[in-house]
């Protein structure tokens, strides 16, 4: 009778709850921050740079994308610079910094 449209119907059932549960995950991790690199952002450092020059600095402790302290200040011109945390004129720049 009506039995060639049975197998059919369990493919249909099964690819609309895969497409229901992907949707659902996807709503779910929608506010969830993404990591978009998971690696250090600097391959290399420079001993220090003249304070002059410096617009702002971001320092980023050590975590799961990167197993060092991270100094990356902001330059005047736009560009990004990575300086040496253990550097002493980088030590002297974040203490002027800080104090501004």
């Amino acid at each position: 009778m009506a039995r060639t449209a049975t197998p059919a119907a369990p493919r249909l059932l099964r690819a609309a709850l895969l497409l229901l549960l992907l949707v659902a995950a996807g709503r779910r991790a929608a506010g969830v921050p993404v990591v978009t690199e998971l690696r250090c952002h600097c391959l290399q450092t420079v001993q220090g740079i003249h304070f002059k020059n410096i617009q702002s600095f971001n320092v980023t402790p050590p975590g799961p994308h990167c197993g060092q302290t991270e100094v990356i200040a902001t330059l005047k011109n736009g560009q990004e610079a990575c300086l040496n945390p253990a550097a002493p004129m980088v030590k002297k720049i974040i203490s002027k910094m800080l104090n501004k």
